[in-house]
């Protein structure tokens, strides 16, 4: 692959370089796999010190644009385009970067575009190695091959598959400013206390006047629905803990249910919370709305169920950076850190009466219902890209296509 692409995997870093700021490192984790190759490092927490960069790993930085690919674990394949935000950033081991030795020879756009078509997928298949632990590396990557059209045909794909990518991106910004408003308006009135009329309530202790502190247990119901083996339909769209990253139900893994895992069974209606139980920070959550009856989720999320709050304060008041702090001081295990069903349960909380949460819900639900809309148009997109993908690097659409035996 070296004559046309340079790649490179990221240094084998361990535990005890890690550092509380410094340089941030980037790992499978980041790679969202979301369809529009987003790379979130907004809470990664992995750091090395400036020094040891510079005079060790500086020359694992990661570029502006450049491609990164997981070649580890069940994130294997999942592919990511480095922005501006992400920057300034060096990878992991795991994670390998990609961008063109000879733009007269291979485009960025055209790269961008194979390491996500089925061609890729279906070579790396054939060379990675492991049972538990699947992985492939630069030493399988001298083997593959990609077909390259002449430099026009791959300005062409590339635009057609961008404009399909700009349109998800523009997604996810709108997304990203909803969900701003409506944590910045939870900030504003449960957090700062200035809700509609707080010049006229009193606060005592921190508490406005009419409102309470209360177990979570006591407003939301945990884990109400779970199929028995037998009972589950006949096709599910099965959800476990990978498929959900911050806020996002990423995939849906359509199977029959006789070849389900044991731990699918959880059942969630529309306006419930999932959350992970497993390493909660990395907050594994997302809002469900408009849950199909074959939507079944992993038991190794906890499911929470509004009883006495909108659904809407129920999700943001969970998201907080506070209640994600309460999970992680609650977890056990060295290797495998996770809280249980009791540990949301205890939590306490901040209930407002039911006129301000009204007025809150009244403001809060049409964002994220807009949201709701807003991520099914951007899977449509990501759909229609995918079929339409190979077809281009078939050269069905456009010029043939010649192969390249080595890159």
């Amino acid at each position: 692959m070296q004559e046309v692409a340079f790649f490179q995997e990221g240094p084998g870093l361990r535990r005890w370089q890690w550092t509380t700021d410094g340089m941030k490192v980037i790992n499978v984790t980041n790679l969202l796999g979301d369809g529009c190759g987003t790379v979130d490092t907004t809470n990664t927490d992995k750091y090395i010190s400036l020094l040891e960069f510079e005079e060790r790993y500086k020359h694992f930085a990661v570029e502006l644009n450049d491609i990164v690919v997981a070649s580890s674990g069940n994130t294997y394949g999942k592919v990511g385009r480095i922005t501006e935000e992400n920057l300034p950033v060096m990878m992991n081991t795991s994670v390998i970067r990609f961008h063109s030795h000879d733009r007269t020879r291979l485009n960025d756009e055209y790269l961008y575009a194979f390491l996500r078509s089925p061609d890729f997928r279906d070579q790396v298949h054939q060379f990675v190695t492991g049972g538990a632990q699947p992985n492939f590396g630069p030493s399988h990557l001298n083997k593959m091959t990609i077909p390259v059209p002449d430099i026009h045909t791959q300005r062409q794909i590339g635009n057609y598959l961008s404009n399909y990518d700009q349109l998800m991106q523009n997604n996810r910004r709108r997304i990203q400013l909803l969900e701003q408003a409506a944590r910045l308006l939870y900030k504003e009135w449960f957090v700062r206390l200035r809700f509609p009329g707080h010049e006229r309530v009193k606060v005592r202790d921190g508490v406005p006047e009419g409102w309470e502190r209360k177990r979570l247990g006591e407003i939301v119901a945990t884990n109400v629905e779970s199929y028995k083996a037998n009972e589950l339909p006949d096709e599910i769209n099965y959800i476990d803990i990978s498929a959900v990253k911050q806020g996002r139900i990423m995939t849906k893994n359509m199977m029959p249910s006789v070849e389900a895992p044991g731990r699918a069974r959880r059942k969630a209606k529309s306006g419930d919370t999932i959350w992970s139980n497993v390493r909660p920070n990395l907050r594994a959550y997302a809002l469900v709305l408009n849950s199909e009856d074959d939507d079944i989720f992993s038991t190794g999320f906890t499911i929470l169920s509004p009883v006495a709050v909108p659904f809407t304060y129920l999700y943001l008041l969970v998201t907080t950076d506070e209640f994600v702090g309460h999970l992680v001081n609650h977890t056990t295990g060295a290797s495998y850190p996770a809280v249980r069903p009791d540990d949301f349960e205890r939590a306490i909380v901040l209930v407002p009466p039911k006129r301000v949460l009204k007025l809150f819900h009244d403001k809060t639900e049409p964002m994220c219902g807009l949201v709701h809309v807003l991520e099914k148009e951007t899977i449509s997109l990501s759909q229609a890209r995918d079929l339409l993908l190979p077809r281009l690097m078939r050269g069905e659409v456009g010029a043939s296509v010649r192969t390249l035996e080595e890159m």
